[in-house]
């Protein structure tokens, strides 16, 4: 097991969303020494950038969360960059942390990696059978490209690198801007919107029908502080909760909580995304004792009640 208050510890992005619960998390294991690398001092792009981190930073493990992100909009108007962008910051920061010796390297990869018809729950062997959904297949595999690197580097180097799957996250402080947040942000901003200005109807795209499975960013954050301790097998691990909710009946429950009343309309010209989405998280409870705490009413009420309070709508 990994000592965490004896590391030098480089997390990328972490002063994004997750990545503030991650330093916390890792402050409250006694972890002193955590180097925040901001994208305004190194771009993680530019392999010359990434060296100098690593000289700047001098990490004996790193936990990889940046990423260029973005809900179904946001993949479909990028696909190109987010394909270079996510797999460049991945392939060369693990290669400059082998040539520098880093004692374990973190991925972050995305449940948007597996096959678009991935049986549910998706077991991570599952994980190869197919090719993922359209949307945002540009963006998954370049983050599953981590996968590869990861295991082919474990076989031929001895180098101690992790791959995680983390479902969709929720949580306050999500991002809620309209042109590139996920559902639940964007749902609430919607509807606490419409609620705000006495709006009769809300639309949101497709039909309703996809299930989609959440994970509250704290939780996540704990499974991924708990990998980084205990995990060191070259397998992939799903990071989740084990629930599955339809998207109809998701706009249903926000709208509840949000005491909006008006009509629901569906956009079925817009992209419905992967059909089905719930994680088998048993690997996870298995070889690092992670299991998600917060059940998703409370986080529900946690991530609309910050929003409400600091929402300028």
């Amino acid at each position: 097991m990994l000592n965490l208050r004896d590391e030098r510890i480089a997390v990328t992005g972490g002063a994004g969303f997750l990545g503030a619960h991650v330093i916390e998390k890792l402050e409250a294991e006694g972890a002193k020494d955590i180097f925040v690398p901001r994208s305004s001092d190194y771009d993680l792009i530019d392999k010359q950038s990434i060296v100098r981190m690593m000289k700047d930073a001098e990490p004996s493990v790193i936990i990889h969360l940046a990423a260029v992100v973005g809900g179904i909009g946001a993949n479909m108007k990028n696909p190109g960059s987010f394909f270079y962008k996510n797999l460049m910051m991945g392939v060369q920061l693990m290669e400059q942390a082998r040539l520098h010796k880093v004692k374990k390297f973190v991925a972050l990869g995305t449940i948007c990696a597996y096959p678009k018809f991935t049986p549910v729950p998706f077991k991570e062997e599952n994980l190869w059978n197919g090719y993922p959904e359209e949307t945002n297949a540009p963006y998954g595999l370049a983050k599953k490209m981590m996968l590869v690197q990861s295991q082919a580097y474990r076989q031929q180097y001895g180098f101690d690198s992790i791959f995680l799957l983390p479902v969709n996250l929720y949580g306050p402080k999500d991002n809620f801007d309209l042109e590139s947040s996920h559902v639940i942000p964007a749902m609430i901003r919607k509807f606490h919107t419409a609620k705000m200005r006495g709006e009769g109807s809300v639309t949101l795209w497709g039909d309703g029908s996809p299930t989609r499975e959440f994970l509250y960013v704290e939780d996540c954050a704990e499974g991924i502080v708990l990998a980084t301790k205990k995990y060191d097998k070259p397998d992939p691990v799903n990071l989740g909760s084990g629930m599955e909710i339809s998207i109809k009946d998701l706009a249903a429950l926000i709208a509840k909580k949000l005491d909006y009343s008006g009509e629901i309309v569906w956009d079925t010209s817009k992209p419905n995304g992967q059909p089905r989405r719930m994680l088998d998280v048993s690997k996870a409870e298995e070889y690092f004792g992670f299991k998600a705490k917060t059940s998703f009413g409370d986080g529900l009420d946690k991530t609309i009640r910050w929003y409400v309070q600091n929402s300028k709508a």
